[in-house]
């Protein structure tokens, strides 16, 4: 094991994948001398040289595009987004063409890319550099979603995202780049789409938090801990696959559920994954399920009004309590 941060571990793990596979390369917007905006691709195109670590223009929809054909071509491009909000520039690559092309051709034509990109807040960037987007894309069929909370799941998950023949939409959070964790020294070490994480068992309410709010469900779980509430976490890690059986095995033991997410309460993911526990579990729910996002409005740039907007861990531990004591 080594102690690396959430950038490095993704970085590290783009590096290992790229001198495993010549096919496989990285576009995007500042990411070759400057390295990204959070370090991301630090040092690779002094290793690997501008053809296989490019500079893009300031054109989403041009550069996703490049990608879908480099896919269909053979390659296996790494598409580096620097605001997962400019996803909106380039929707129609992303959900018309990469998403349906393997459909369309009857299989002979396949698209192994990923995009890749950071979300959220933290930074007080406004309202179109702030905002979590990951629902838009459990929406349409074709694509995977994964969304790693650590740098250990960075790095496996992100090692799976490139091997996979299929787009993957792969969100990484602004927050989390900096934070530190052990990850595998193993280079084939790689984490399966479509398997949860219990970051921590309980018996009294289930607590299903993604990306930032795995870690903020475990500051949770540790407060009420005090209090005598015994709280299970579980981190989806992806979206698309869904491990769906994972959760729903979990409410059928507590009884209870409170799902947490940054991108907006409506119409989020955490709509999909309460009724998804409601249909699977509904005979042992004993509360209804309580589902957390952002306030429907545009994320401000204050720094105070963005967490005002955004759910915070005291609203988790309200939650919890009412589907406890309701």
């Amino acid at each position: 094991m080594s102690i690396k941060t959430y950038a490095q571990a993704i970085r590290d793990v783009i590096a290992e994948e790229m001198r495993k596979n010549d096919k496989v390369f990285i576009m995007g917007e500042d990411i070759a001398k400057q390295g990204g905006i959070f370090g991301c691709t630090r040092g690779l195109l002094d290793e690997f040289g501008s053809e296989r670590v490019r500079n893009t223009p300031i054109s989403e929809a041009g550069f996703v595009g490049a990608g879908i054909g480099a896919a269909c071509a053979g390659m296996r491009p790494i598409v580096e987004l620097m605001y997962m909000d400019f996803t909106y520039v380039s929707m129609d690559q992303l959900l018309n063409q990469a998403a349906k092309i393997r459909y369309m051709f009857g299989g002979k034509a396949t698209v192994p890319m990923v995009i890749r990109g950071q979300q959220g807040i933290g930074r007080g960037n406004g309202g179109q550099h702030s905002q979590c987007v990951e629902q838009f894309f459990m929406h349409i069929p074709g694509m995977k979603v994964a969304m790693p909370s650590s740098p250990s799941d960075a790095a496996g998950l992100l090692r799976t995202a490139i091997r996979d023949n299929n787009p993957v939409m792969f969100f990484e959070h602004k927050a989390l780049y900096a934070t530190k964790g052990e990850v595998p020294d193993d280079p084939e070490f790689a984490i399966p789409f479509g398997k949860a994480n219990v970051l921590k068992e309980g018996k009294d309410v289930t607590i299903i938090g993604t990306h930032l709010y795995a870690s903020k469900a475990m500051n949770v779980a540790k407060t009420l801990e005090a209090e005598g509430i015994d709280v299970e976490v579980i981190d989806p890690r992806t979206l698309v696959p869904m491990d769906t059986e994972t959760m729903i095995n979990s409410v059928k033991k507590t009884g209870r559920a409170v799902v947490v997410h940054e991108a907006h309460r409506t119409g989020g993911p955490g709509a999909e994954i309460a009724s998804i526990i409601t249909e699977g579990a509904f005979k042992y729910l004993d509360a209804p399920v309580i589902r957390l996002g952002a306030k429907q409005c545009t994320l401000p740039f204050n720094l105070g009004l963005e967490n005002a907007v955004v759910p915070q861990e005291d609203d988790i531990i309200r939650a919890v309590k009412a589907v406890l004591y309701q």
